[in-house]
């Protein structure tokens, strides 16, 4: 697990290198295209820093997303007491605790480590898991906030935005533009072609980060409660609820435990979540090792 925590940090810098190159590169096309060098330098001054406005209020951005409240012990004694556990056992620090009013069974957890973590849980999850699988599940939580998995969420969130924002600005100034007479055709097109691309080479790079830091999650918790079946139950009642959350925002469908959007067949393959039976399957494969 440990080599997995470093992996995740390493994965952070790797990630931001990454998209800082698909920056670059879009900011390079249109330099070339209108003849302008101080484009590129634009193009990655803005990204970055809308990276790092992300990566300290993208949490609160998420929470207000989501119509979380925050409670007290003494106002949900039952989920608190279960998170403040868990961070007593794993020598986390306490995180604050919100409730999201939704009958769809699910939770999340954000910040940008874990001495400014949020957990957050909706009333249907409350209602219907019981105390073990409800351990379970906020286990999971604890266990991205203890993988910095919502460090890397955050970054590549932050980032996927800025390519997106910036594809869609370059795309706009290559329609409507006023040098484009002058631009070399066979580059302009090349430049289109890149700006339509982009977008999606970083939105799969963030759906394969976000399936793996799943796994890793689960088997973190899994490790922390010592009840892998636990977790296991509280998936499969995830999975067999069909219908999805109230209210729905795509753009922080990766954060929740189970995909609060229930996507159909062709939208599964862009889906921010693995299979939630493989997650089962290796869940109970590690039952017989503890």
């Amino acid at each position: 697990m440990y080599r997995a925590i470093r992996r995740n940090k390493v994965n952070s810098v790797l990630i931001i290198l990454l998209f800082l190159a698909i920056v670059g590169g879009l900011g390079w096309l249109a330099s070339y295209i209108y003849r302008s060098p101080t484009i590129v330098i634009w193009v990655v001054v803005m990204a970055v820093g809308y990276a790092v406005f992300q990566y300290f209020m993208a949490g609160r951005q998420a929470i207000s997303m989501a119509g979380a409240r925050q409670v007290t012990a003494a106002e949900e004694p039952r989920l608190y007491r279960i998170v403040e556990n868990l961070s007593i056992t794993t020598g986390t620090p306490m995180p604050e605790v919100y409730i999201v009013e939704d009958p769809a069974p699910n939770a999340f957890a954000t910040g940008r480590d874990p001495e400014h973590a949020i957990v957050a849980a909706t009333t249907g999850l409350l209602e219907m898991m019981t105390d073990s699988e409800l351990e379970g599940v906020m286990a999971h939580e604890l266990g991205h906030v203890r993988n910095y998995d919502i460090r890397v969420s955050m970054i590549v969130y932050g980032l996927v935005v800025a390519v997106g924002m910036i594809a869609d600005m370059l795309m706009r100034m290559a329609f409507f533009g006023r040098n484009n007479n002058n631009s070399n055709p066979i580059m302009l097109v090349l430049g289109l072609v890149a700006m339509l691309v982009a977008p999606l080479v970083a939105t799969l790079v963030q759906l394969a980060v976000s399936r793996q830091r799943e796994y890793l999650a689960d088997a973190t918790g899994a490790m922390t409660t010592r009840h892998p079946e636990a977790l296991a139950s509280a998936l499969h009642k995830l999975s067999e609820y069909g219908r999805p959350m109230q209210k729905q925002n795509s753009s922080m469908a990766h954060l929740w435990i189970a995909d609060p959007l229930k996507p159909g067949l062709a939208q599964r393959l862009f889906a921010t979540h693995p299979p939630i039976p493989d997650r089962i399957r290796r869940l109970l494969d590690m039952g017989g090792k503890f």
